[in-house]
């Protein structure tokens, strides 16, 4: 049977840039649906609806000194511009969910993003301080990870763009994205969560040295 081209063969495991840890296991792994990432993150429709605007805008201007047949057909570059960057924003939408990859184990969460520049965030439970979960009425919807102070202000808003949650750049949020069940994944997420979090963690401290006697 055929296998689908990977272009991340050289992954030790799926989505991941090295094999698991003992003790570590796959809970979750998915993929941001491309049509709602289009409309949403994208703001496909807000693009679409701001050249059509910009086309009946320079018609009906037109129509003042000339036909209404020669006004459109002069603002019909507005159309075919609209057309030229909404057909750009499709290839970016496809690009980055064939090449995304959302991680849940029981003990993080992980992100390979990156359509052209390839980068995995590996996101501890115990660096995320709150899961909030946006849902739309098809099911599909969107987990943002609240970070910890310290770590959200390192993330950088651009280069996680669009798997962030929308205008936090200051305390940057990074998110599954239009993920398909969105309610059945943060119910994971949040187990495995409360579960880790709860773990007691044992830490090796280091033997007092002696003193000698004066």
């Amino acid at each position: 049977m055929p296998h689908d081209h990977d272009d991340f063969v050289m992954e030790p495991v799926r989505g991941l840039p090295e094999a698991l840890p003992e003790g570590e296991h796959i809970l979750w792994q998915g993929q941001p649906a491309w049509w709602p990432l289009l409309t949403e993150s994208l703001s496909f429709w807000w693009v679409a609806g701001y050249f059509a605007f910009l086309f009946a805008w320079r018609t009906v201007a037109g129509a003042a000194t000339e036909t209404w047949a020669d006004a459109a057909t002069a603002a019909s570059f507005f159309l075919v511009l609209g057309l030229i960057v909404c057909a750009l924003l499709l290839v970016v939408a496809v690009m980055q969910a064939k090449s995304t990859v959302y991680t849940i184990t029981n003990r993080r969460v992980a992100m390979r993003i990156g359509a052209a520049l390839t980068m995995t965030l590996n996101l501890p439970f115990r660096k995320i301080a709150n899961a909030s979960l946006g849902l739309r009425k098809d099911g599909h919807g969107s987990i943002a990870l609240d970070l910890m102070e310290d770590d959200g202000a390192r993330l950088s808003y651009i280069m996680t763009w669009p798997h962030v949650r929308p205008w936090k750049m200051k305390h940057t949020q990074p998110a599954l994205r239009c993920i398909p069940d969105a309610r059945k994944v943060a119910a994971i997420l949040s187990e495995a969560a409360e579960t880790a979090v709860s773990e007691p963690v044992i830490e090796r401290v280091p033997a007092a040295r002696p003193v000698a006697a004066e």
